[in-house]
C-alpha cells in the first residue's frame, strides 16, 4: 500500500527523521491560509498523487508570495497529471502539501528496500540525489553504495556514518545523518514497509539534514498490524477494480489483453497467463481467488472482469487442492446465472472433486466449454475469441 508524501512524513518524523515544515490542502482556501500559518518568504506548492516525475509533469512549484501559493494551488489542483510513472492517462490531483521552502545545499539518496537475496533490509545511498535511483545505476554505478543491514543489530552508527561520509555528507553533519538514516530503518521496520525512499535529502546552508520528499510503500499483508496506517490509504489513487477486489479478498490486476482469467494460486495465474501468451492472444487481468473462494466470490469475480470493456472471454483455471472442484463448478455456474454472460467461457479443472465439478458444469445446461488441460484451454478460449475452430500456439506446442 502506497501513502501521500505529507502521510509518509508524517510517519517518519515520529521517529526522528527531520522534514521541512509542511500542511496537507484540500482546497485552494487551504492552501491560502497554510502559506500565513507557515510564514517565511519562499514555499512549494505540491501535487500530492502516488507516482513519482511530478516536478516534471507541473505538480511541484515554488512561490515567493502569498498570491504566488494562491495560483499555483488553484493550478494543480483538479489537474490530471501525467508523469513517467502514472501512464498517459495521468492522475487527477485532489490534495497538495504546502511546505516551507528550504536553502538547499547538497541534494543526496537514501533509500531501503527488503533485498531477497540476502534477506535483509539494504540501505542504498548514493551523492545523485533528484534523479531515479535506476538512472544513476545505470550511469554511474560506482556511486551508489549499498549495506545490508543485520536484523539483531539493527543499522548501527558505524554503518550509517560510513555511508554518510561515502556520499558526500559534510562532516559537521555526519552525526544528524547518522541519526535521520537510524531513524529511517527504525520506521521501515516497525512499520513492515517494503519500500522507503528519500529522494531527496538534502543538507541545508546550515548543515541540517533534511526529507524533502519521502515515498513509503508498506507490505499489505502486515497492515493488521497497522490500522493507522491503514486508515491513510487513499483509494481515489488506485484502480477501482482492484479495490472492488480487495473488498472479496481478491487478488485482481487488470491488464491490457482481452482474455479474463479466473484461478488459483498465484503461479498458477501466471502460468495461465503465458499459455495465453502462446497461443497468440493476451490476458485482460491477473486474478487470484485464493485457495477458500467461495460461489460468492467466483461471482464476485466474473463482474470484475466483465466490468472491463475489452474482454472478449473467460479462461477458469483451476486446481483442486485445498480448493475443491466442485465448489468452483457452483460458483462459476451460480456467476454465469447472474450475470448473464455474454462472452465465451473456458473452464478447466484437475483436483479434488474434478470429475463431480465436471458433471456439475455439464448438467447446468449452459455454454460452458470444457478443457482437459492447460494448452487445450488456451487454444479453445483463443478460438473462441477469434470465432475459429481452432487456435494455435504463437511459439510452437510447447504448452
Amino acid at each position: 500500500m502506497n501513502v501521500h508524501e505529507y502521510q509518509g512524513k508524517e510517519i517518519l518524523r515520529g521517529y526522528g527523521v527531520a522534514t521541512p515544515r509542511g500542511i496537507p490542502c484540500f482546497s485552494v482556501a487551504e492552501a491560502d491560509e497554510a502559506a500565513r500559518e507557515l510564514g517565511g518568504k519562499v514555499w512549494v506548492v505540491k501535487a500530492q498523487i502516488h507516482a513519482g516525475g511530478r516536478g516534471k509533469g507541473g505538480g511541484v512549484k515554488v512561490a515567493k508570495s502569498p498570491e504566488e501559493v494562491h495560483e499555483h494551488a488553484r493550478k494543480i489542483l483538479g489537474m490530471t497529471l501525467v508523469t513517467h510513472q502514472t501512464g498517459p492517462a495521468g492522475r487527477v490531483v485532489k490534495r497538495l502539501l504546502v511546505e516551507e521552502g528550504a536553502d538547499i545545499r547538497q541534494e543526496l539518496y537514501v533509500g531501503m528496500v527488503v533485498d531477497r537475496a540476502t534477506q535483509r533490509v539494504t540501505l542504498i545511498a548514493s551523492s545523485e540525489g533528484g534523479m531515479e535511483i535506476e538512472e544513476v545505476a545505470a550511469r554511474s554505478p560506482h556511486k551508489i553504495y549499498k549495506v545490508a543491514i543485520d536484523p539483531l543489530e539493527g543499522l548501527t552508527e558505524q554503518q550509517a556514518g560510513q555511508v554518510a561520509r561515502q556520499i558526500g555528507v559534510p562532516e559537521g553533519s555526519i552525526a544528524e545523518a547518522r541519526a535521520f538514516m537510524q531513524g529511517l530503518y527504525r520506521a521501515f521496520v516497525d512499520c513492515d514497509a517494503a519500500l522507503a525512499e528519500i529522494n531527496p535529502l538534502i543538507i541545508t546552508g546550515e548543515g541540517k539534514v533534511l526529507a524533502l520528499d519521502a515515498k513509503l510503500n508498506f507490505d499489505s499483508n502486515a497492515l493488521f498490524r497497522h490500522p493507522e496506517i491503514q486508515a491513510m490509504r487513499d483509494l481515489h489513487e488506485e484502480d477501482p477494480a482492484e479495490v472492488e477486489a480487495s473488498r472479496f479478498d481478491l487478488s485482481y490486476i487488470s491488464l491490457d489483453g482481452n482474455i479474463g482469467c479466473l484461478v488459483n494460486g498465484a503461479g498458477l495465474a501466471m502460468a495461465t497467463m503465458d499459455v495465453i501468451k502462446l497461443y497468440g492472444a493476451q490476458p485482460a487481468n491477473f486474478l487470484d481467488v485464493g485457495g477458500g473462494a467461495t460461489p460468492q466470490k467466483v461471482t464476485a469475480a466474473f463482474k470484475l472482469m466483465l466490468r472491463n470493456p475489452a474482454v472478449k472471454g473467460i479462461l477458469v483455471n483451476i486446481f483442486g487442492g485445498i480448493m475443491r472442484c466442485d465448489t468452483i463448478a457452483e460458483g462459476v455456474i451460480s456467476a454465469v446465472r447472474e450475470v448473464n454472460l455474454h462472452v465465451p467461457l473456458v473452464v478447466r479443472m484437475k483436483g479434488t472433486n474434478e470429475h463431480l465439478g465436471k458433471q456439475l458444469l455439464e448438467n447446468s445446461g449452459l455454454p460452458i466449454i470444457a478443457a482437459d488441460d492447460m494448452a487445450d484451454a488456451a487454444r479453445k478460449i483463443v478460438a473462441a475469441v477469434r470465432g475459429t475452430v481452432e487456435g494455435s500456439p504463437a511459439q510452437g506446442e510447447a504448452a
